[in-house]
Formats: structure tokens, C-alpha cells, sequence
């Protein structure tokens, strides 16, 4: 019985990861809709950045404080300070400006190869399983990432070569996190990358100036997506990435390209398709096929925590 009790916590522990990692993807996903506010009101993408880290980070320093958060270990903080300033600023850096040689449903397509580059670097890496369900997963939201995005798309090798890479960094970006970022420290974690990543855009609007907005429901925006954007959606997926590991979590935030195109016909009056709403079932099918343990894996885990207890 008391087997049986610890294997339920194993799974009860995977199902809050999952749950995080896709309020994560829903906070991400819906970071394009307020930015369409903020964009019409006069805001620039460098000032948008910056109002979303600054803010976000001392907001979530503040909520971390309040709760007595606990901090990551002093050897980490180093790391966390790279994955903001490099990490994270580096992809948004190469995101945005790809943006300016390519099509937007091109950049977005080739951002989201990182979930298969995630689960590589994984296995070779940090030794995370690969196993036959998860490459049909993996394929399956690749496919559905696809359909919901749409092919059309053209740009030029800057252009590509600026995705790619965003994809690239962030793939690194998830892998090194998982490995420095616990579920228990995942709270002020997430404020330390965020304030190192708004350093980045400080020095940038040092150089290039700031253009507020310059209506309420611009700077209503920027709030909105300091917070849900990205105090919510990076708290959640650390908390749920030290759950269920960097593959898996990598593939619950094919969700947030789902979720941008949701919340467009929502509030933006676009249409439903048909290819977005396939593509929609393969991500979630994805998604519950990744759940699914593999024979024995349940005992497995609780056999081998059982025996890190003994030691």
C-alpha cells in the first residue's frame, strides 16, 4: 500500500508539472495580443522589453520577499545571471530582429524546432530517456506547430540564420535551467534571471532612447504583460520544468503558438481553419501521449527514489 501510495505522489508531481508548464505557454501565448496594444499606442519593441523585465522583475522580487521564497544556492546565482543576460535577452535579441528579415509565421516555425533540439541536447547532455513515445510526441506537435503557424512565409539567410539561432540559444537556455533552477527555488530564480535580463534592455535604451505609450490601454498592456507574461508564465515553468524535466516541458509550451492564435480569433475577429484546428488536436495529443508512463516507468522512479532515500 505504501508503494502504491508513492507512486500516485510520482504521478500527482508530473501532473502539476504539466499543469504549470501550460499556464506558462497560456501566459506566453497571449504576450502578442497585449504587445498589439502596446504597439499601437507608440511603444517600441526596446521599451516594451524593458517595461516587461523591469517590472516583472521587481514585481515578482517583491511577491518573492512577501513569501519568503527560498533562494538558490550562492554558486548558482552566477548562472542564473547569464541565463538572463545571455539567455534569455540573446534569443528575444535574435527573435525580434529576425522579425525585420523574415515573415513572422518563418521565424515563429523555426523558433519552434527547440523543443526537438531541447529533447536532443537532453539525451546526450543530461541523459534524459528517448524513448519511442516520445519521438511520436515530439513529431506529432512539431506537425501540429506546423498547421497552426501555416507554411507561407519568406525571408533571407539573415533572417533564417537570427531564428535559428533564437531557437538554438533557447534550447541551451532550458537545458542549463533544469539543471540550476529547483522546483523549491523556483520562484526567486525566476526574478533573478528576469532583473539580470533587464539590465540587458537598460543598456540598449541607454543607446536607443525609449518611446512611451501613449494611451492608458498601452501602459494597461505593459502591466499586463509584466505580469501574466512574465511573472506568471516564468514562475510556472520553472516550477513545472523541475516536475517533468526539459523534453517534456519544452513540449507543453508547443501550447503557446496554439494559444496566440486562439486568443486572435477571440479578440482579434480571425478566423478559425482547418488546419489550425488540426493542428490544435495534434498538440494536444501530443501532449496526453507524453504523459502516458511507459511500461514500468512508474516503479522504476519510485524504486529509484526509494533507494536515494536509503543513501
Amino acid at each position: 500500500m505504501y508503494q502504491h501510495a508513492s507512486i500516485m505522489k510520482l504521478d500527482i508531481q508530473k501532473i502539476e508539472g504539466y499543469a504549470l508548464v501550460a499556464l506558462s505557454a497560456c501566459c506566453f501565448g497571449i504576450m502578442p495580443i497585449f504587445a498589439r496594444i502596446a504597439y499601437a499606442s507608440g511603444v517600441d519593441t526596446t521599451t516594451l522589453l524593458l517595461g516587461r523585465f523591469l517590472i516583472g522583475g521587481f514585481l515578482l522580487s517583491f511577491i518573492a520577499w512577501r513569501n519568503h521564497a527560498l533562494l538558490p544556492p550562492r554558486q548558482s546565482w552566477p548562472v542564473l545571471f547569464l541565463l538572463g543576460v545571455v539567455g534569455y535577452t540573446g534569443t528575444s535579441f535574435c527573435y525580434f530582429n529576425a522579425l525585420n528579415h523574415a515573415s513572422a509565421s518563418l521565424v515563429a516555425l523555426l523558433l519552434y524546432a527547440y523543443p526537438a533540439l531541447v529533447t536532443l541536447l537532453g539525451f546526450f547532455f543530461i541523459h534524459e530517456k528517448l524513448s519511442k513515445t516520445s519521438l511520436i510526441a515530439l513529431l506529432c506537435a512539431t506537425s501540429g506547430c506546423v498547421l497552426v503557424i501555416g507554411l507561407s512565409g519568406e525571408g533571407d539567410s539573415v533572417g533564417l540564420a537570427l531564428a535559428l539561432t533564437a531557437a538554438v540559444v533557447y534550447s541551451v537556455y532550458i537545458i542549463i535551467s533544469s539543471q540550476v533552477v529547483g522546483k523549491r527555488t523556483a520562484m526567486a530564480s525566476s526574478a533573478f534571471i528576469i532583473l539580470s535580463a533587464s539590465l540587458s534592455y537598460c543598456v540598449i535604451a541607454l543607446f536607443k532612447g525609449v518611446s512611451l505609450p501613449k494611451t492608458g490601454s498601452g501602459a494597461m498592456a505593459i502591466l499586463a504583460i509584466a505580469f501574466f507574461s512574465t511573472v506568471v508564465a516564468f514562475w510556472s515553468f520553472f516550477a513545472g520544468l523541475g516536475r517533468i524535466g526539459a523534453a517534456k516541458a519544452s513540449l507543453v509550451s508547443t501550447l503557446e503558438p496554439l494559444v496566440t492564435v486562439l486568443c486572435a480569433i477571440l479578440f482579434l475577429g480571425e478566423s478559425l481553419t482547418i488546419s489550425t484546428l488540426l493542428g490544435g488536436l495534434l498538440i494536444v495529443g501530443s501532449l496526453v501521449l507524453s504523459a502516458l508512463p511507459c511500461p514500468g516507468q512508474a516503479k522504476q522512479e519510485y524504486q529509484g527514489k526509494s533507494n536515494t532515500e536509503t543513501l
